[in-house]
């Protein structure tokens, strides 16, 4: 299937009215609901909104690459936009972007139409390309030009093909969250830069179909050095013994010039399987040990937990919601039983078991969940949970490492006798004999300390544990807090995490009242961030407010702050607490006493608001 096969006369703009970015997304996405592309207007334009909420899809060079995968679609199509005037697309690159693609792909397309998709951000990389398609006419010279580059790419692949032998070799695998656009566009980056000059290429994509043209085992063993350019987990135990450079996608889509140089010149690291996590990336020598050995392996840890914490905590709230502090009747109890009996129960072994499969992959999920278990049953609680989780995962790089001295006989047994039998023993040991009764002892503790907690001491926990929520908007420090939140609730303890929903949730409303008041403070972009800030800080959707910290840093981030640790210390002093972990003021049922925790979330949000506006200088001011 050709690019032209999607794209159609009917579903091209030569002069695209919109400037703003949610304006060019509403005039392309009418568009397609005209041309008869779509079942539900709404809904695929919510699902072109929902995409460009995790990141960009203004990729750079003038070029934005909207796409969504929905039922919405009614047929796949691609629609092609011109923009004279250029639109404002929050592109990577800042720049104003004159050419837009939008993709629309239906929820049951087949593999053949993905790859045909694929190819559309090889074509965007030539200059030559860009240039014609700015200098386009008509509807018909658009499918005329594109029409042209693809017959010229089809006559170039077998004489790419031939070259591929002749000359080193260079491996490449790609990966993004969603697997649409993105996996795509970095591998066809990398593959036009490398054809470009004459450097043999293969390039893996693990897209939302699956593995494509997936590595083999001779081609690694021949290969000069391996880009792995991934913002979710690749296989890379298979790259063991190999230079192996970890960058994040956006690297392979901006940056292929420089990474073949550095895969040309073997600059990078040599992959150790036994010391190295497959989802780093190079973010500098510090933070990238910081992230290997702990904040990764913990976020894998509560990412798979999350939602037993979630579907647990709501499911304790409203059975207390329908039969009272005491859960009496049999639909409350059964609720209570299904939330605090069951999904509760499994929250440390899950924890731990992810934490150690973070740090040494499949190996380590069995005697991390163990672990967790011999916690959770020994009183040792999240903490134990914790240690359990690092423990085993550790114990099992020991044991690969071990045991890779045995003969190639033993491969077959290790993943399913070895691993599994020792690691297990080993952390089992260590649990009920070492770490269980001095984490207890801490746990019991902490349990003491906060049931002790009244008046000035309780308004200054939720007053640190909300302001940490605002520093940092989804960092580590933003984690930590999150972290002890659900720790807490684990424990029964629901007043933490009541103040730190409310922190997540100031910095975006904040933002979002700023821009609505202070119009002449921010730019039009800005304006626009801030009326979907509204629903962001609503659903505890902290990092909609990066963008304007980003921005201004020390006032954004300062008058965040404040504002989020006034609503916690409010929300505690009123006696609130919150038994589900996320969720924002769509779980507002599972807090206690609602009211005054919307009264804090309103004064924290218009402190913000107050304090970023005032202290911001108009736009006039800084011309």
């Amino acid at each position: 299937m050709k690019i032209t096969d999607l794209l159609k006369k009917d579903t091209v703009i030569i002069d695209l009215a919109a400037t703003s970015k949610d304006a060019a997304i509403d005039e392309m996405a009418k568009k397609l609901h005209i041309a008869g592309c779509l079942n539900n207007f709404d809904g695929f334009k919510e699902a072109i909104l929902k995409r460009e909420y995790q990141s960009t899809t203004g990729i750079g060079e003038g070029i934005a690459i909207p796409h969504a995968k929905t039922d919405a679609v009614k047929t796949p199509s691609i629609l092609f936009a011109k923009s004279a005037k250029g639109v404002d697309y929050e592109s990577l690159d800042g720049q104003p972007a004159h050419l837009l693609f939008m993709i629309a792909a239906s929820d049951g397309t087949n593999n053949e139409h993905l790859e045909t998709l694929s190819r559309l951000s090889s074509l965007l990389m030539d200059t030559t390309l860009r240039e014609n398609l700015l200098a386009a006419q008509s509807p018909e010279d658009v499918i005329r030009i594109i029409e042209a580059k693809e017959n010229e790419e089809a006559d170039n692949e077998e004489e790419t093909a031939k070259k591929k032998d002749r000359e080193r070799l260079i491996l490449a695998v790609t990966a993004c969250p969603t697997g649409i656009a993105h996996t795509y566009m970095a591998a066809d980056a990398l593959q036009a830069k490398a054809k470009e000059r004459g450097i043999a290429i293969k390039v893996e994509t693990n897209g939302s179909t699956g593995i494509k043209n997936a590595l083999t085992a001779k081609e690694i063993d021949k290969a000069t050095a391996i880009i792995v350019a991934a913002d979710k987990q690749v296989e890379m135990s298979r790259f063991d013994g190999k230079h192996v450079i970890k960058v994040p996608v956006a690297a392979g889509i901006r940056k292929p010039d420089e990474l073949l140089d550095r895969a040309l010149n073997q600059d990078a690291p040599i992959f150790n399987v036994t010391r190295e996590s497959s989802g780093n990336t190079e973010e500098g020598k510090t933070e990238n040990r910081f992230k290997e050995y702990f904040y990764k392996p913990l976020m894998n840890g509560i990412s798979n937990m999350l939602p037993f914490v979630v579907g647990g905590g709501l499911l304790i709230a409203l059975s207390f919601l329908i039969g009272g502090i005491n859960a009496e009747g049999p639909f409350a109890e059964a609720l209570n039983l299904i939330g605090g009996g069951n999904a509760f129960a499994l929250l440390i072994p899950v924890l731990a078991g992810f934490i150690a499969k973070g740090i040494a992959d499949r190996p380590g999920l069995a005697p991390g969940m163990v672990g967790g278990f011999l916690a959770a049953s020994g009183g040792a609680g999240f903490l134990g949970g914790l240690v359990a989780g690092f423990l085993a995962g550790n114990v099992v790089l020991g044991l690969i490492k071990l045991f890779s001295q045995l003969p190639q006989s033993f491969e077959g047994i290790k993943p399913v006798l070895l691993y599994p039998f020792f690691s297990m023993v080993i952390v089992g040991f260590i649990m009920i004999f070492v770490v269980n009764t001095p984490v207890k002892w801490i746990m019991d503790g902490l349990t003491a300390w906060l049931n002790s907690l009244s008046g000035t001491n309780i308004i200054f926990l939720g007053i640190i544990l909300a302001g940490m929520m605002a520093v940092d908007m989804g960092g580590p420090i933003n984690k930590a807090a999150f972290t002890f939140g659900i720790a807490m609730i684990d424990a029964g303890h629901y007043a933490p995490q009541a103040a730190v929903m409310i922190g997540g949730m100031i910095p975006p409303l904040g933002l979002a009242l700023a821009t609505t008041f202070f119009k002449k403070k921010f730019t039009l972009a800005q304006r626009d961030a801030g009326k979907t800030n509204f629903v962001m800080g609503l659903s505890f959707i902290t990092e909609g407010a990066i963008p304007f910290a980003a921005a201004d840093p020390i006032r954004v981030i300062v008058s965040s702050v404040i504002g989020a640790a006034i609503a916690g210390g409010l929300a505690l002093y009123f006696g609130c607490t919150l038994q589900a972990p996320h969720g924002g003021i769509f779980v507002i049922w599972a807090v206690k006493n609602p009211l005054m925790y919307l009264v804090s979330l309103v004064v924290g949000a218009v402190v913000t608001a107050a304090v970023v506006g005032l202290w911001k200088k108009p736009l006039v001011e800084k011309m």
